[in-house]
């Protein structure tokens, strides 16, 4: 009689639990938009959050200590015109936050140690290049200053945010909805999923096709897609029949899957979380009230189910921890932030052990928040690999980040076009403004100037 052999791998019981109720973020009222986005970002420092808000966008940030009931009064981040659709920090600076918006624009926020005091609304950076909603944000995983948007208009564009300059712009590729766009682990090439059933990967610099793939997967539903390790792609999609599905590619070899497995029927869009550290992919569905999650092996069939984390309540969004900002001498190896409808939920993956010592098979070195290269220099064809930290004796979030500065004008906020579009009534009466602003600053010099020399 033959036994069944059960593979053997150090995360096979991870298991999931939430939080104490004392430790969820209470009374917040999660944005309502019908977008596929995480709606929540979170770093070793603080968890931010979309949330409702009348006459504009917003969302709000938090302290990760400052759990329990939020009030209502508590000040958000203001300043978009149209619903916000998209959240990232920034992996160098723990205290700057990039938001894309229904309004078109991409704004870039500093928040101060602490958490806010009162609302923000004006960014230190403002990004307008865009013509229609922007909903994809993603930072370079090395380049510092780096971040990838990409709008309802078909277009991904590549800021350099210290200039508040568009460096490129990929406009001609994408002819329909972008529904996913991410870096790979060394920020070298960029992936992307569109409605057009085509997976691309870009040089980012040249904006070029590097390989493509025709219907990842059968169905109409939106595909998701991520680099996972050894350059290989993990997508998320449909079948014809509308059954959910998980894939893995090789982009060597594009024309038939390493393995194509079906899950379950939902209606839910899967967001991968894919951990390079421990090859362990978290599959989060908006709608769904589970997390399932896989190991990712170079051994057939590559995608090995390892289990599920279930809950009564349905997620509205999902945030992911980076690595550093884990508990490491409890086993943590991963911990999402749900969103439900009035609060957002911490829940931690562990692996369960006895033993309170550092366990190093779980957690070797990891990327840091050194980035290895500057915005310029990667422009310019430098390339930047990770720079990996230890966390034996945990990660401490040092109040000394990456310094962030503009460098354009003299003003303190920019913003940045894209192109010069001519005979716009919007941008001539921009420039005109700006114009101004420069000239009454001139004439503030200059009588100050004028006021030294007759003291002297």
């Amino acid at each position: 009689m033959s036994r069944k052999v059960v593979r053997t791998s150090k995360f096979r019981h991870v298991f999931g639990q939430a939080v104490k109720a004392d430790q969820c973020y209470d009374d917040i009222r999660i944005s309502q938009m019908t977008w596929d986005s995480n709606f929540c970002s979170v770093n070793p420092k603080f968890v931010a959050m979309i949330v409702e808000a009348s006459g504009g966008g917003a969302f709000i940030v938090l302290p990760l200590s400052k759990t329990g009931r939020i009030d209502m009064s508590y000040p958000n981040v203001c300043g978009h015109t149209g619903p916000v659709l998209d959240i990232e920090w920034c992996p160098h600076n723990d205290n700057i936050i990039a938001s894309g918006s229904e309004d078109c624009s991409v704004m870039i926020w500093e928040i101060p140690e602490g958490g806010l005091t009162q609302p923000l609304k004006d960014p230190v950076v403002k990004l307008d290049g865009h013509s229609k909603r922007v909903g994809i944000l993603s930072w370079h995983p090395t380049a510092h200053n780096v971040l990838m948007s990409a709008g309802c208009d078909n277009v991904v564009i590549l800021w350099n945010v210290a200039r508040g300059e568009a460096a490129v712009r990929i406009d001609s590729l994408h002819t329909d909805l972008i529904y996913s766009a991410c870096w790979n682990s060394d920020g070298s090439q960029i992936l992307t999923s569109c409605k057009d059933k085509k997976l691309r990967v870009l040089d980012p610099r040249k904006g070029t096709v590097i390989a493509e793939k025709d219907k990842p997967h059968e169905g109409s539903r939106p595909v998701r897609a991520v680099f996972v390790s050894e350059g290989k792609i993990l997508t998320t999609g449909f079948s014809r029949m509308s059954e959910r599905q998980v894939a893995l590619w090789d982009p060597k070899s594009f024309d038939e899957p390493l393995t194509l497995q079906e899950l379950d029927t939902s209606s839910g869009v899967l967001l991968p979380f894919f951990d390079p550290d421990t090859g362990v992919v978290y599959l989060c569905g908006k709608g769904d009230s589970s997390i399932r999650y896989f190991e990712v092996t170079d051994e057939a069939p590559y995608v090995h189910y390892l289990s599920m984390y279930s809950s009564k309540e349905s997620q509205k969004g999902m945030g992911y921890m980076p690595k550093r900002g884990l508990e490491v001498n409890k086993c943590e190896i991963a911990r999402f932030y749900k969103l439900h409808e009035r609060k957002c939920e911490p829940i931690v993956m562990t692996v369960p052990r006895k033993s309170d010592l550092f366990q190093e098979d779980l957690y070797p070195d990891t990327v840091g928040p050194e980035p290895s290269v500057e915005a310029d220099d990667w422009f310019a064809g430098k390339e930047g690999k990770p720079i990996l930290i230890s966390l034996k004796d945990g990660f401490v979030a040092t109040t000394k980040n990456k310094e962030f500065k503009v460098i354009k004008s003299l003003m303190s906020t920019t913003s940045a076009s894209s192109v010069p579009r001519h005979g716009n009534g919007a941008d001539v009466q921009a420039l005109q403004n700006e114009v101004k602003e420069l000239r009454e600053m001139v004439e503030d010099l200059t009588k100050r100037v004028t006021e030294l020399e007759s003291k002297n």
